[in-house]
């Protein structure tokens, strides 16, 4: 016996399906009996036993994802449905096991995910209306979703936006930091230069006066030397 577990708005679970399976391994049976008894630990104990029994049994697989469903092990049940319809050949198990794998990945909100194996489902089961409600839904939060991160993104654009025009100070502040160092930089150049140039004057003028001594010399030499001259004469 397996379960085919329905989703409805808000994803609230009601009513079961309930197809017995031939060859039902007596370790299922009991963990059927557990889980009617909403005793789902234990029976995903007796679920596991069966599959350790048997390894490609559809309803081990797919009862055990039930009961890890009920625990809100929506992943672990999603990968047990996944194993029970790679299990079977048959169209109905196979779209109840997509099914069920697709109620447990919108649980898990992984809503893309879930699209796929509702359309898995339904092409084993076209006519399957549970299913194709799922299906809507799942496609209904996606865009709500994506409506949110949208608006999340233009809300932050925004906020950012109102935040320059708040305080354009802020911004401006780094820039004027930048200016006044490029500004103190160039002055100490030029006080730099001015340094150099005052001493490139002063080297200059030491210059210019050795100059004009020398020639005060050389004057006095020659003004002496004719005095002697005429003197001699």
């Amino acid at each position: 016996m397996y379960r085919t577990l329905f989703c409805v708005v808000f994803l609230l679970m009601s009513g079961t399906i309930r197809i017995v399976a031939q060859n039902d391994i007596s370790y299922v049976n009991r963990g059927n009996k557990l889980y009617e008894k909403e005793k789902y630990v234990e029976s995903e104990i007796e679920y596991r036993k069966g599959i350790e029994n048997n390894k490609k049994s559809f309803e081990g697989h797919f009862n055990l994802g039930d009961a890890l469903y009920r625990q809100e092990k929506y992943e672990d049940a999603a990968r047990q449905f996944s194993e029970a319809a790679s299990m079977s050949k048959d169209k109905g198990q196979i779209a109840s096991a997509y099914h069920n794998m697709g109620n447990s990945l919108l649980q898990a909100k992984q809503i893309d995910k879930s699209i796929e194996a509702y359309k898995e489902a339904l092409r084993n089961n076209p006519k399957d209306d549970e299913t194709r409600y799922n299906l809507a839904y799942a496609k209904m939060l996606r865009q709500q979703q994506q409506q949110q991160q949208n608006q999340q993104n233009q809300n932050q654009e925004q906020q950012d936006e109102k935040q320059q025009q708040q305080n354009p100070q802020q911004q401006e502040q780094p820039d004027k930091q930048n200016q006044d160092k490029q500004q103190q930089q160039q002055q100490q150049q030029q006080g730099q230069m001015s340094k150099e140039n005052a001493q490139q004057i002063l080297d200059a003028l030491a210059q210019d006066e050795k100059d004009v001594q020398e020639k005060v010399k050389e004057q006095q030499q020659q003004a002496m030397k004719r005095y002697r001259v005429e003197k001699d004469w």
